[in-house]
């Protein structure tokens, strides 16, 4: 494939499906996010671990959240471990891009069967 940071990409969901592998269904969110990161860190990519993502309204800053991963600066991802992905987890992907000036998000999902997407936000 061909799309922005597509080599990056690619070397997320390998490691995405590195891990599933191993680890399997089951555990919390936050050890598939260490999990994530060593292994990212592993491919050599440059690997941010709960980065602070700050919303504002009119010049003013009005909320908090923190991105699970951010990978080379470029690229948010979310995890999930539930049962399957839902709107509700696109969306939160989506407003974190939003927030931020990081234009590609992918959402991982450490379910009973492992599935992601790709979303893209401009802020143009």
């Amino acid at each position: 494939m061909d799309f922005k940071h597509s080599e990056i990409t690619e070397i997320i969901i390998k490691s995405f499906y590195k891990v599933y592998n191993k680890l399997g269904y089951g555990f919390l969110e936050k050890v598939y996010e260490n999990a994530m990161y060593i292994e990212l860190k592993n491919e050599g990519l440059f690997v941010e671990k709960q980065k602070p993502i700050k919303v504002y309204y009119n010049k003013t800053e009005v909320g908090n959240y923190f991105a699970d991963l951010v990978v080379n600066e470029c690229i948010i991802v979310e995890l999930k471990a539930s049962e399957s992905l839902c709107e509700e987890h696109e969306f939160q992907l989506i407003n974190y891009l939003k927030a931020t000036e990081i234009e590609i998000g992918l959402l991982l999902n450490f379910g009973k069967k492992p599935d992601f997407k790709r979303k893209i936000f401009t802020n143009k």
